[in-house]
């Protein structure tokens, strides 16, 4: 368990995790609503090389950012609002992750994640910060924790 105080601690826990991904990583973010995954995928993002506006992508499903603007390009997925797995097809996120690293929040509503996805869990504790736990596949090797 990886505590998170606050969400500076969070943004800052995203961009250390950002300097350890490469094209075809997929991170599942999950946790109720409040729980800071976005707050997480923010901070991949900025530690990405992003420096402008995120936003949750609930309504457009997808949001992604691409190099200049990021040293990977990055899809921060949101699967909040899909209701059929046939809407998934229609992503396009299986394309995506081969060039680049998958965000995706709400990853209970996708079948069947890739094997070697890390799955991170966040918690609102009682005192209003945040706890983490991972499971961390053995493709990620070396690269768990984050420096």
């Amino acid at each position: 368990m990886i505590a998170l105080p606050d969400a500076a601690a969070t943004e800052a826990f995203g961009a250390a995790l950002s300097r350890e991904l490469r094209a075809g990583d997929v991170v599942a973010l999950y946790g109720a609503l409040g729980a800071g995954k976005t707050t997480l995928a923010r901070g991949v993002l900025r530690g990405l090389g992003h420096d402008g506006e995120v936003a949750s992508p609930t309504f457009p499903i997808v949001q992604t950012y691409e190099p200049p603007s990021t040293r990977i390009a990055a899809w921060h997925v949101d699967l909040y609002r899909i209701e059929q797995a046939g809407e998934l097809a229609e992503l396009g996120l299986e394309e995506a992750r081969e060039d680049g690293v998958l965000l995706i929040e709400w990853p209970e509503r996708l079948p069947d994640l890739w094997p070697e996805t890390l799955r991170l869990t966040l918690e609102v504790r009682q005192d209003g910060a945040r706890a983490l736990t991972a499971l961390v596949p053995a493709a990620w090797g070396t690269r768990w924790p984050p420096r």
